[in-house]
């Protein structure tokens, strides 16, 4: 069957780029609304299903994985199908995710809910593939780090206010009811009933964006600056290998695609364990309810930074801020290492100020310093936030062995090598502009 390059119409004018790109950044803020209110779904899992650090991380596993399996077919849908058919294909794939999770609650089994959840990150994945290239292109090359932040920045605000909203029904009610006696099993059945009603919000919603999406589809194209080089060799777009064996040949590439493992990871290993963390007496010893809504400032924090970095990308070096943030964030795990009560608290939540900008930076450096296409590289890229799988659970197996407070050891790992890489990139001159095949 023949392959289809995403081709722009004869003109693109900059209110259409503009419209296109405000268009793109509703599905930012769609899928970090979707995958933090996995957060709070961690603890509901932990209590309800008593599970280990290491068995309710597989939570984050099951979702993540999808990165690492669906990126590069992902990629091939993209050049197949253009820019707005993918993002609708993904939009339908994580209704179908939302719409599973009723049926696992019934079912009672905690596999079944990471089934759904695999669904659903795979539908996310496609956006991500899709809508990350597209936001760094539409407009002028030299402020795409900007445009990157931008969209990710109401990325931040979806995961800024899921939180609290989620922790309002997963955490809330049923076996979080405050009583002395056994959790009964009414109580059990209305806790699962909760996360069938929050599923089911998200599903309505995808809708409705989706809906959106239809009608605005015609500006989802490249600009014609950038579209000049999307055409790619027939044996280099018939084949996710291909893309993939493309994108390895590039070191700039596998260094990129390693720091976005790290940084994933970390940033989800730290999201994933707030709530729990939180609530625990030799922490701020508060109601895991109130716990889940706090975790809205940790990703809070990422979404204000993310505006900061926007202003702050306008006069300093990409990557210098990437190895000063990242170096912090480290030095922030290591206080919640050594640091006693409320103080341990308040580092892990002043993280996801310091997480903002690493994110974008990362992809648009590594896409600048590619020798790959931007096509190849940018499904590596994706196929890497596959360490949001990984790193968690790692996390949980620490945890369960040597506590919780060591367990943050693993991403002030993640964060010093995400400094070094930066420190890198500052010494690597750009191949080219981003969006701009070689």
């Amino acid at each position: 069957m023949r392959t289809e390059t995403p081709s722009p119409p004869t003109a693109h004018p900059q209110g259409g780029q503009r419209g296109a790109f405000a268009s793109i950044t509703t599905l930012f803020f769609a899928w970090g609304f979707i995958t933090v209110t996995v957060d709070p779904l961690i603890a509901a899992m932990k209590s309800i299903f008593q599970l280990s650090y290491a068995e309710v991380m597989l939570t984050q596993f099951a979702f993540f994985m999808a990165y690492g399996l669906v990126s590069l077919p992902a990629a091939a849908l993209l050049k197949r199908l253009g820019y707005a058919r993918s993002i609708l294909t993904a939009l339908g794939i994580m209704i179908a995710g939302c719409l599973w999770v009723p049926c696992a609650t019934y079912i009672g089994t905690f596999a079944q809910v990471l089934v759904a959840l695999f669904i659903i990150a795979s539908g996310i994945t496609i956006l991500q593939v899709a809508a990350n290239p597209l936001a760094a292109a539409l407009g002028p090359p030299e402020r795409s780090h900007l445009r990157l932040t931008l969209s990710q920045a109401f990325n931040s605000l979806g995961t800024a206010i899921a939180p609290y909203l989620a922790s309002m029904v997963l955490l809330a009610g049923g076996i979080f009811t405050v009583h002395t006696g056994a959790v009964t099993a009414a109580e059990r059945t209305t806790s699962l009933h909760h996360i069938d009603v929050a599923f089911l919000c998200v599903a309505a919603l995808i809708a409705l964006l989706a809906l959106f999406i239809a009608s605005v589809r015609g500006k989802l194209t490249l600009p014609p600056s950038a579209a000049q080089h999307a055409t790619e060799p027939a044996h280099a777009s018939t084949a996710a290998a291909g893309a993939l064996r493309e994108a390895l040949r590039s070191r700039w590439a596998v260094l990129g695609a390693a720091a976005i493992f790290l940084y994933v990871g970390a940033e989800v290993s730290i999201g994933s364990a707030m709530a729990i963390f939180l609530h625990r007496r030799d922490v701020f010893d508060i109601p895991l309810e109130q716990a889940g809504k706090w975790v809205s400032l940790y990703w809070g924090g990422a979404m204000v930074g993310r505006f900061i970095g926007s202003g702050l990308l306008r006069r300093a070096r990409a990557s210098v801020l990437l190895a000063s943030t990242a170096a912090i964030a480290a030095a922030l795990c290591l206080t919640i290492t050594q640091a006693p009560g409320a103080l341990a608290g308040w580092a892990a939540l002043s993280v996801g100020l310091f997480n903002s900008i690493m994110f974008p930076v990362i992809f648009t450096l590594t896409l600048e310093r590619s020798s790959a296409s931007n096509a190849a590289t940018s499904g590596l890229l994706c196929m890497a936030i596959v360490g949001g799988a990984v790193l968690p659970v790692i996390v949980g197996q620490v945890a369960d062995a040597a506590g919780l407070h060591s367990a943050y050891l693993v991403p002030m790992l993640a964060y010093v090598c995400i400094s070094a890489f930066g420190i890198g990139a500052t010494r690597s001159a750009r191949i080219g502009a981003v969006c701009t095949d070689p």
